[in-house]
């Protein structure tokens, strides 16, 4: 048997290519949408995708299930549980609980574990010429390393009301039916630490039925369905904006974008013409050199592990943008983007320094500076970090405005008062400061250090 675990780390999400050696054939799991990787990963080991599968109707990333078996000719094996609402809307072979699917001489097998959603499934994999016994399963966003999936993001992202207790409720029943499997069944799920599908995920890759019933917190609740239920749903982190958006794409038809898509260099004319007609800049420097001079009206996503996630919170997608960016990182940018369906990228420049432009420079400030603004009428301290972080211990005076729904909130924002912004360690800051100056806040202030900095230096939180 083949086995490659394919992981993107700027989403925390785990994909699997599973292969036959000896009949060359294929099967990939939760594919993301640059399908490029798994081409050459079956074309480098003589094997051939015949099979490409999906644990659920993703929100988090926008699947790539469709371009591969476009490019292939592979057979697509989609859900077919969960009831008439949340069936694929496009050709597919339709999975029941207990249907197989056969690889070569591997074997998987489907159960239905609906709970994160109503047509959730896990595939129990049988390597027949080793053994006749399971002896892997993929969970996708049902078990994970020492957590399990959220059952609110159809309520809180998709908008849907009601499926998060009953979501809850179906988990439960879930986990007690994972729980009688075999203690030896690796677990291979479908993402890992950063993901927002969870809010304790570990960062180990995979894990063991034996050793999730010891360590994920999923399994202490064996008779009390009420406590996990109320457990499951407390302290969930905000679902992202832009997973409404998946959970559409990846239920209906919609265009196919089977290559790595190459943008233009804009010239300095090009650029700003496109600038004077109000696009969106968005500029993905480290923000170290952002501060140092930055394009009046950018918006600050540095290109990190985090640049999909804070570009679906902040970006629209009937909208055209501009990247700021090192020509080398293009390929990278668009790769990360394209994951989440960000595909409007009307071209990039490497230099900021462009004539009719003046640079501004942010107001970075030290933590003792920070400390003169504290307990003061005519000062504004935001803290931009989650309201679960936030709630867990924050500097006392401080307000709680989340980052990713700043341009939402920007009346919480006083436009008279001086604003000191700060989060965990400064990136995410970073992006609200630049989304401050782009709507007009002229008296702010970014206190970098953050809440890290803040309870290293032994300061008092408030809880």
């Amino acid at each position: 048997m083949f086995f490659k675990h394919i992981y993107d780390t700027s989403l925390a999400q785990g994909s699997y290519l599973i292969g036959c050696q000896a009949k060359g054939e294929a099967i990939v799991i939760d594919a993301k949408r640059d399908v490029d990787t798994y081409l050459e990963i079956a074309k480098e080991n003589n094997l051939k995708i015949t099979h490409i599968t999906e644990t659920h109707i993703h929100a988090d990333f926008l699947s790539g299930s469709r371009e591969l078996a476009e490019i292939t000719g592979a057979q697509l094996y989609l859900s077919d549980e969960g009831g008439a609402d949340w069936q694929y809307e496009f050709p597919h072979k339709g999975l029941k609980h207990g249907d197989k699917i056969k690889v070569g001489n591997l074997t998987l097998e489907v159960i239905h574990t609906p709970g994160h959603t109503p047509e959730s499934i896990s595939f129990l994999l049988t390597d027949h010429p080793a053994t006749d016994e399971p002896v892997m399963i993929f969970t996708g966003d049902f078990v994970f390393v020492g957590d399990i999936g959220r059952p609110d993001l159809l309520e809180k992202a998709a908008g849907i009301t009601g499926t998060q207790k009953k979501g809850a409720h179906e988990m439960y029943r879930s986990v007690q039916d994972f729980s009688k499997l075999p203690p030896h069944l690796q677990v291979w799920p479908g993402h890992g630490a950063g993901s927002a599908c969870g809010k304790a995920l570990g960062s180990v890759p995979s894990s063991t039925v034996g050793y999730e019933k010891i360590r994920n917190w999923a399994f202490r609740f064996e008779n009390d369905e009420d406590g996990f239920v109320e457990y499951l749903l407390e302290g969930q982190p905000e679902p992202p904006k832009y997973f409404a958006m998946m959970k559409k794409l990846n239920k209906v038809d919609r265009p196919l974008l089977t290559e790595v898509p190459k943008h233009p260099k804009l010239s300095e004319t090009e650029f700003l013409q496109k600038y004077t007609d109000g696009i969106k800049v968005i500029d993905t420097r480290n923000k170290v050199e952002f501060a140092k001079g930055f394009i009046p009206g950018s918006i600050n996503i540095q290109n990190n592990k985090t640049l999909s996630t804070w570009a679906g919170w902040l970006l629209n997608y009937d909208e055209d943008f501009v990247i700021v960016a090192p020509e080398e990182e293009m390929d990278e940018i668009t790769r990360k983007l394209m994951r989440i369906g960000l595909d409007r990228i009307a071209g990039f420049i490497s230099d900021v320094n462009l004539p009719g432009i003046k640079l501004e420079q942010a107001d970075v400030i030290n933590i003792d500076e920070f400390k003169t603004y504290l307990g003061k009428e005519e000062v504004q301290i935001v803290d931009v970090r989650g309201k679960t972080e936030y709630e867990e211990g924050h500097v006392e005076g401080a307000e709680n405005v989340f980052v990713g729904t700043l341009p939402q909130n920007l009346d919480k924002i006083s436009r008279d008062k001086q604003v000191v912004i700060h989060c965990q360690s400064g990136d995410r800051s970073a992006i609200a400061y630049s989304l401050l100056k782009k709507y007009g806040f002229n008296h702010v202030k970014n206190y970098s250090g953050g809440m890290k900095e803040w309870r290293e230096k032994g300061n008092p939180v408030k809880s």
